[in-house]
This record gives structure tokens, sequence and C-alpha cells, in this order.
């Protein structure tokens, strides 16, 4: 009896030998498999072989996450008023039905406040599947021309890229250097005189220190650097007593305080052609 056991001990050894050896044989030809086959994937998608638009591959990650879970099935955007929503997600690199795993709502929040057209952004990751985000957009207040290049700005005089200015045109023009900065004040005091307001085709900074307005109708108002706000009274007043900005004039210069400087075209009769004459008001 002895000796049979042991021969059958030897031949169960012998069969768990051999089934151990057979794993050990699998489990590393499939090793070998996944490390080729990772290598050819790795191959195909650093040469973009499977990053074409609509490739199905790209939509792996996405469809691996909604099975467990983590598919951005639910996004919620507002706040948004002058750009689309494509815009935002790509930002923080997200997309619908795409993958939530690894997302930093704290990250994405940081990301859209730093983008020039968004003023504040709060992003919430509710789990597992929704995501809500909530931006205030910077309020576009005039347009500014620097050169030959046009800029939607807000009050701060900050460019807001997205947007173009040509679809702007019924926002106030300002042109300069420092010109953006300083468009909030001017306009803010033009707002109090909706007779000149509704005049002012565009006003240009002149050598960052005062103001020229031009109006629709070709008359140029200058400012003074100090005081510019009760020059802009003055021209107010003038226009409602006199008239004075529908006579025909070519500027109205106010640069130095307590004078008025009128420039008119006359029209000479015997030539029909127009001659400068400039006239110096005082004023009390």
């Amino acid at each position: 009896m002895n000796r049979d056991f042991a021969v059958y001990e030897r031949r169960s050894m012998s069969w768990l030998d051999r089934g151990n050896t057979l794993r050990v044989r699998f489990a590393t030809r499939v090793s070998a498999l996944l490390l080729v086959g990772g290598v050819i994937m790795s191959g195909l998608v650093s040469g973009g072989y499977l990053g074409y638009e609509g490739s199905p591959w790209l939509q792996l990650p996405g469809k691996a996450a909604g099975v467990v879970g983590m598919a951005a099935q639910e996004i919620t955007i507002t706040g948004l008023d002058h750009h689309e929503p494509e815009s935002l997600l790509l930002a923080i690199g997200v997309q619908p039905g795409g993958s939530l795993m690894g997302f930093d709502a704290v990250r994405a929040r940081n990301t859209l406040q730093n983008l020039d057209w968004i003023e504040s952004a709060k992003v919430q990751r509710l789990f597992p599947n929704q995501l809500v985000v909530e931006v205030r957009e910077r309020e576009p207040f005039a347009i500014w021309q620097r050169g030959t290049a046009y800029y939607v700005i807000d009050k701060s005089g900050a460019a807001m890229s997205g947007l173009e200015a040509s679809q702007m045109v019924r926002l106030p023009l300002v042109t300069g250097e420092g010109a953006n900065v300083a468009a909030s004040e001017l306009i803010n005091q033009l707002a109090v005189y909706p007779d000149i307001m509704l005049q002012v085709k565009a006003a240009a900074r002149v050598g960052s220190r005062r103001w020229t307005l031009y109006l629709d109708n070709g008359i140029t108002v200058q400012l003074p650097e100090r005081d510019w706000q009760q020059a802009i009274a003055m021209a107010d007043q003038l226009n409602k007593t006199q008239q004075i900005l529908a006579r025909g004039i070519r500027s109205l210069d106010l640069r130095l305080q307590g004078r008025v400087t009128v420039e008119v075209a006359e029209i000479v009769a015997s030539d029909t052609k127009a001659q400068d004459k400039k006239t110096v008001a005082g004023t009390n």
C-alpha cells in the first residue's frame, strides 16, 4: 500500500507540475501578445491613423466611462450670451458623452476664468455623470481701434476675443493708444448729454492725454486735458442756446479754459470756393 501510494503521489505531482508549466507558458504568451498589440496600437495612435474625425476609436474612452457611469451624460451651461457652448467645452476638454474620468472641476474653473471673455466662472461635477457650468461673460462696451485692428472691449478696457467688431457696429468707437482704458469714463460722461452723445461717431485719444470727438456731421470737438467734463457741458449748453453744432462749422476747440474757438467754412459767392475762417469767442 505504501509503494502504491508513493507511485500515485509521484504521478499526481507530475500532473501538477505539468499544469503549472502550461499555465506559465500561456500567461507568458498572452503577455507577449498584449505587449506587441500595445506597441502596434501606440504606433497607430501616435501616427494619427486612428485619430481622424469620426473615428470609433476616439469614442472608446467615453463608452468605457459610460459603462461605469462616468460619462458626461448631462451638461448644464448658463450665462452665455455672446459665445457658443462648444467654445467653452473645448476650453475645459469636455465633450457631451465623453469621459469624465480624472476631470478636475477646480482646474476647469481656473481655465475658464483665464479666458479674456469670461469675468467669472463656477464649475461643479455632480457624480457620477453630471456637469454644471455657470459663467458670467464680460459685457461688450465699445470698439477699440488700434492701428488697423479693431477689438471689442468691456468697461475695464479688456479686449474680448471671439467677438467680431464688425458685428457690434452699434457700440461706440474709440481710437488711439490708451483709449480702451479711458473709454469708460468718457462714454459715461457723454451719456449725461444725449444730444451730443447721439452725434458722436468716434472719439480719438490724443497723446494719451485728451480726447477729440468726431461728430456724424463732420464736426470735430477738441476737449482739453483737464476739466474736460466741464468742456462737454459747455458744448452742450452752446448747442442748446445757439445750435452751434448745426451751423456748418468745421471744429469746436475747447482746449483753452474760458475760451471757445470755432472754425467755420465761408462760401464765397464769387468763386464758390470754401475758405477757412477762424473766429474766437470769449466765454464768461
